[in-house]
């Protein structure tokens, strides 16, 4: 069904120039009964209502101006007695502050539902992540555990240690769940924000994977305030996805300079197709085999949770996926505890 009117191809506030014609359907309605107002008033309140409903005050103001022309011009023209053109000066205030009222509650009923529709996308976000990370430690954890039951030999300590790694990575994980309960009431992830050296925190991240092919360069005197929980998870992603799809050795980097820290992941692959780059960090928009294209999606979301951003850099040989975030000083020590 084709619709009478393009509104899909209309500027957002055009459709309120269609007051105008009402106006003048009202003006000339008033004239042509011979200057009787007392219909008048009424379908001037509703139009405002009506703008009220969908537009800002600034264009309520707008139409203040074809309204009391709309509503006087057919009394002048009529000949009505100055007590009836002074009518105007209270109808149109009368109005006005219905249709402010009308307006505000509308605006707070948007805003309302744009904070909902974000907390979603947030609790979607969260919810992704999990299904997406649990999936890789969990195959982990089976095939030390089948080949620990196989072969209970010297190796059993080692076996045993990276289980337990990749149990506490699930644990971490599933912890995420309760991140549900702390997005606030304007959408916004509350980061549990502290000073953590940057290096230790790396470290641990890179251990979750169980690889010798990953190089950790940063400075053992870098401190940064981040959730560390958050962090650890970024490296996670960013490395696994430089083993996937690039070439080892993957180095990760971390500095600071000038206010502004920089998580950088390189690997030594084929790097990214141009066509590619610009999906990256969407969401599903990896076209590999076998990846469901939601790590660098996430990368992207928790980066921004920490104020910041991720992007890519082509390298010399491979791809350099990068984030980064304003630094932040907050008078508080690290948990020893981890």
């Amino acid at each position: 069904m084709i619709a009478p009117l393009p509104w899909h191809r209309w500027r957002p506030g055009a459709p309120a120039l269609l007051a105008l014609p009402a106006f003048a359907v009202l003006g000339f309605s008033t004239w042509a009964f011979g200057g009787m107002a007392a219909g008048t008033g009424p379908f001037l309140v509703l139009i405002f209502a009506w703008a009220a409903l969908h537009y800002s005050r600034r264009l309520l103001l707008a139409l203040t101006g074809p309204a009391l022309v709309a509503y006087v011009v057919p009394l002048i023209l009529t000949g009505q007695p100055p007590p009836i053109l002074g009518s105007a000066a209270v109808l149109l205030p009368v109005a006005l502050g219905i249709a402010f009222l009308i307006e505000a509650q509308a605006r707070y009923l948007r805003e309302d539902r744009a904070r909902i529709a974000q907390i979603e996308r947030w609790r979607a976000a969260l919810v992704a992540a999990l299904a997406h990370d649990v999936r890789s430690p969990l195959t982990t954890v089976q095939m030390v555990l089948e080949e620990l039951r196989d072969e209970p030999g010297d190796s059993a300590g080692d076996l045993i240690e990276r289980a337990l790694r990749q149990v506490a990575r699930i644990t971490h994980l599933t912890a995420g769940l309760l991140d549900l309960d702390r997005i606030d009431s304007q959408g916004r992830l509350n980061l549990d924000l502290r000073p953590w050296p940057a290096r230790e925190a790396v470290s641990a991240a890179v251990a979750h994977l169980g690889r010798d092919d990953v190089v950790v360069d940063v400075d053992p005197a870098l401190v940064l305030v981040m959730d560390r929980d958050r962090f650890e998870q970024i490296v996670v992603n960013l490395v696994g996805n430089g083993l996937r799809h690039g070439k080892p050795p993957v180095v990760v980097r971390v500095t600071e300079n000038g206010g502004i820290a920089t998580l950088a992941v390189r690997d030594h692959g084929p790097g990214v197709p141009e066509a590619a780059q610009a999906r990256l960090f969407t969401r599903f928009g990896s076209e590999n085999p076998g990846s469901i294209g939601l790590g660098l999606w996430i990368v992207a979301q928790l980066a921004q949770a920490h104020g910041g951003e991720a992007h890519y850099e082509p390298a010399d040989r491979g791809a350099r996926m990068v984030v980064t975030w304003p630094v932040r000083h907050i008078g508080c020590t690290p948990d020893p505890t981890g």
